[in-house]
């Protein structure tokens, strides 16, 4: 599989592991579409890759604001009139206790993560099987694999992120649609700095974790070298990938060891 000439289009394109995408699919000679709620990041970042403008498109969108999410997948067909891949990078973090999180900030997480990328998915499917297949990649986490503190509405976003697409996975599959899941572990990328607190505000600081974790470059290196290879399920982490084998193995040990930890 190539990416060369292939239309790709990022959600959460204007930071992380989504921007880095975007510049190792041009760079591989993709043909982009870029969304986020971030207009002026995405012209920045249209500008910094230079080559082949023509062939780079901005699409803002807000992936909570559900209403408008089938117009924006219809106009992301209309640019190229197909979609080759579709990266559902968009979402949000959590930093506060299950009990201190507002429930309208809980709904906030699940329509980011949760029905932002499974709606642009279910719009943009039909149209692969049309054209003959496509391929779906959708950013988790190792904590879309088993629950920690303070976490508790992100972990159960992804956590139904898994359970949505693994299910869809054996209705498309025939079709000629491949579905891979990513779960990261800790990525050196702000998602920490921009998760939300209970009340709504931004944490706005950046976790030692995270900071002293896989840098974002090998983070995407290993996402396409395994959506080219069709992985189903693709874990990039350091030890916090143990944790996955913990739970399937022993969820007692693991949670006695998180405990301890308080924050994974």
């Amino acid at each position: 599989m190539s990416f060369k000439n292939k239309v790709v289009w990022i959600t959460g394109a204007s930071s992380g592991i989504g921007r880095e995408l975007a510049v190792q699919l041009k760079k591989a000679g993709a043909k982009l579409i870029l969304s986020s709620r971030k207009r002026e990041k995405l012209y920045e970042l249209k500008q910094s890759l230079k080559t082949d403008l023509i062939n780079t498109h901005i699409l803002p969108l807000d992936l909570e604001d559900k209403a408008n999410l089938a117009s924006k997948a219809a106009e992301a067909i209309k640019i190229y009139g197909k979609i080759d891949f579709l990266f559902n990078c968009g979402g949000i973090s959590q930093r506060s206790l299950g009990l201190d999180t507002l429930p309208e900030i809980e709904e906030k997480i699940f329509d980011t993560n949760y029905w932002g990328t499974v709606l642009l998915s279910k719009y943009v499917i039909p149209q692969m099987i049309e054209n003959g297949g496509g391929s779906i990649v959708v950013i988790s986490s190792v904590v879309g694999k088993f629950g920690t503190m303070f976490r508790t509405s992100y972990s159960a976003s992804k956590h139904a992120l898994h359970g949505y697409f693994e299910s869809l996975r054996y209705e498309v599959e025939d079709k000629g649609i491949q579905i891979s899941i990513v779960c990261p572990g800790f990525i050196n990328t702000e998602i920490t700095k921009n998760s939300v607190m209970g009340n709504g505000t931004l944490y706005d600081k950046m976790d030692q974790n995270q900071l002293n974790g896989i840098p974002v470059q090998e983070c995407v290196q290993k996402i396409l070298t395994a959506v080219k290879k069709g992985k189903k399920e693709i874990i990039i982490a350091r030890k916090e990938k143990w944790a996955v084998l913990l739970k399937r193995l022993s969820p007692s040990y693991l949670h006695k060891v998180l405990k301890k930890r308080a924050v994974v």
